[in-house]
């Protein structure tokens, strides 16, 4: 990880001091770095021996955070990862431009690697992202979203970026169609049950430990599982707290925890995250015995077992 973080500041080291500025507050900024580090653990799983995992780890964190800055100017949001979101700090526009920066570097170095089927992997995942992205605001301030169309979501915007580094993990290493396969079931299902587990963490988290401002989804009228739960199964009352809070983002949050509380939602969603768990975890049942592979099937235990 070391490595790739030293990747990742030489390939931000532009000759435009703002991009360099922003680049090195969001790398400051720390993350988990889940998809490069399971990138690199599927690859050496596979018995790669090689060092171009360490620059698509990077290629891969670098899409991530070009999608975090466009996602922070269309949310709004103002606190990530404990600190000021880039724009909240240097304005929409730098954001979006720098996005749009990483983007572009990332498609850069990945020719590097002269192997046409990842960058296939990888242009193909920027693309499901941004239908992603399209797919949530269509959501937005709808009560009637189900948890098909919700999930699809989950899967198009965030479950397809872990999809693809695992997969490219598995490629590189020059791993069989089947290895692949089962790379990419993992990343998919790792990455939901990811999400699926954020969604809890919103309404049950303390923000100091989340980073971020909780009740986010919330105010910004995004369905996500545990409201969409508390519509199914909820009172007519608290149907109709939800409704509102959803269509107006303007609602006592107090009052909608305490519905979540008092209904299933939360322990629904969680089974939820823990059936994706399971299921990433099966994916790597074939998987030659290795520290990697142990450390991937952790991976899936900490995606719902973390408090922030």
């Amino acid at each position: 990880m070391k490595a790739v973080d030293a990747v990742i500041r030489a390939r931000l080291n532009s000759e435009v001091v703002l991009i360099r500025t922003i680049g090195d507050y969001i790398v400051g900024a720390g993350g988990k770095r889940m998809r490069p580090a399971m990138l690199m653990m599927v690859a050496r799983a596979l018995g790669y021996t090689g060092t171009y995992h360490q620059l698509l780890a990077a290629v891969v964190e670098f899409i991530h955070t070009a999608t975090l800055l466009h996602d922070d100017v269309v949310d709004e949001s103002d606190l990530r990862r404990g600190r000021g979101t880039a724009n909240a700090v240097f304005g929409n526009a730098a954001s979006v431009l720098v996005g749009d920066y990483l983007y572009s570097r990332s498609f850069e170095m990945m020719v590097e690697a002269d192997n046409m089927r990842i960058m296939q992997i990888l242009s193909e995942a920027t693309t499901v992202i941004a239908e992603g992205e399209v797919l949530q605001l269509l959501n937005v301030h709808d009560p009637e979203v189900s948890q098909e169309r919700y999930l699809q979501v989950v899967r198009y915007k965030t479950a397809k970026l872990f999809e693809a580094a695992a997969q490219v993990g598995a490629v590189l290493a020059g791993g069989t169609l089947a290895q692949q396969e089962a790379a990419a079931a993992y990343g998919r299902h790792v990455g939901t049950a990811f999400q699926l587990v954020d969604d809890v963490l919103d309404y049950s988290g303390d923000a100091h430990a989340l980073g971020k401002n909780v009740g986010d989804d919330l105010r910004e009228g995004k369905p996500t599982l545990p409201l969409i739960r508390v519509m199914e199964v909820g009172t007519p009352e608290q149907r109709d707290l939800i409704r509102t809070a959803i269509e107006t983002g303007d609602a006592d949050f107090t009052a909608v925890a305490a519905a979540i509380q008092a209904t299933d939602a939360l322990e629904h969603t969680m089974r939820a995250a823990q059936e994706e768990a399971d299921r990433a975890s099966a994916a790597l049942a074939d998987y030659p015995v290795s520290v990697y592979r142990e450390s991937l099937i952790e991976f899936c235990a900490f995606a719902v077992n973390r408090d922030r």
